[in-house]
């Protein structure tokens, strides 16, 4: 089954540390638009990325940034409003569609419109769960591969190989 992400982004980054570690909201952004893209690759989920508007520049634009579409909404749009529109085209037979964020009424609302709910706490933790699971992943794979016979002696393994060859 296909599974898409659409992500309430000011929500989401204000249930995290990132406007607060980064400075600038700007940069908030970006560090976000890149942890979704990296949780993208690695849970296989489809993600859109919406914020609203209010000073952005290229207000009601759709862009692709790190292999994610990220939406401004329109002048006077809410990223909730956009993100119940996405619900509505995006819904179809063999798609789940959840949407994260912390807005209660929003979740009531994708929900009663048959999409999944998951507040901005969660998705962060799944993405870190997600980030760190790919790591270790990573780190096996990299582990020089043992056989049996590694740690026995020369001589053991002279006694095991004639063994082995008088069947």
């Amino acid at each position: 089954m296909e599974e898409w992400l659409i992500v309430d982004g000011y929500n989401v980054l204000g249930a995290s540390s990132e406007a607060a570690q980064s400075g600038s909201l700007e940069e908030a952004r970006d560090r976000l638009i890149r942890r979704l893209s990296e949780y993208q690759a690695i849970s296989g989920r489809k993600v859109i990325l919406v914020f609203d508007a209010h000073r952005m520049p290229g207000a009601g634009t759709k862009q692709e940034l790190e292999r994610i579409e990220v939406h401004y909404t329109r002048h006077r749009e809410t990223a909730d409003e956009r993100i119940e529109k996405l619900v509505r085209q995006l819904r179809q037979p063999g798609r789940q569609i959840f949407v994260a964020t912390s807005d209660y009424l929003e979740q009531r609302m994708v929900f009663g419109q048959g999409a999944y709910r998951i507040s901005s706490r969660e998705l962060l933790r799944e993405m870190e769960a997600a980030r760190e699971g790919a790591k270790r992943e990573n780190l096996i794979r990299q582990m020089p591969r043992k056989s049996g016979m590694d740690g026995l002696s020369d001589e053991a393994r002279q006694r095991l190989e004639r063994w082995r060859r008088k069947k």
